[in-house]
């Protein structure tokens, strides 16, 4: 198999709410995607606002490209959890850098989308922005181990 490479261009950037990455309490953080005047207009919007919820790509820029584990390792760290390889997880250790979030839209702004809930920093580039479509929802019975919703307890709890 060929190994390809490629270029991805944002398609907007966080703008303000949280200026570090943190492994929890993203409950009610609200910033704004920003989305490039000088590639969009308002047309790419369109129908935009009929949707409660966004499903944001993104690319983790303040991680250490140096910092890759694409083995098994434990969930931050945690003794109790088992070792899970890269793809057993959703860090930010991954040879792209990507992350997928789902937020909440509050209201747009000419190009400026309003969220909350978006677990990406003040300057994260966004690659692409989605509607949430329910129907693209786990079909069937959704199977997980337990480390996930021990781990990510607090991770959209109300900050300290």
């Amino acid at each position: 198999m060929t190994r390809e490479v490629f270029e991805i261009e944002p398609v907007a950037h966080v703008v303000g709410g949280r200026i570090e990455p943190t492994d929890d309490y993203w409950g009610g953080s609200q910033s704004i995607i920003r989305i490039d005047a000088s590639q969009f207009d308002a047309e790419s919007i369109v129908g935009l606002e009929e949707f409660s919820h966004l499903e944001i790509i993104f690319r983790f820029h303040l991680t250490d490209p140096t910092d890759l584990h694409p083995g098994a390792r434990r969930p931050r760290d945690n003794q109790s959890w088992p070792p899970v390889g890269i793809f057993g997880h959703r860090n930010m250790r991954r040879r792209n850098w990507l992350g997928v979030s789902r937020c909440r839209l509050i209201h747009i702004d000419g190009l400026d989308l309003h969220v909350e809930e978006l677990d990406a920093v003040h300057g994260t580039p966004i690659i692409d922005i989605k509607p949430w479509f329910s129907e693209f929802g786990p079909r069937g019975e959704v199977r997980e181990p337990i480390w996930p919703s021990e781990m990510l307890s607090a991770y959209f709890a109300s900050p300290k």
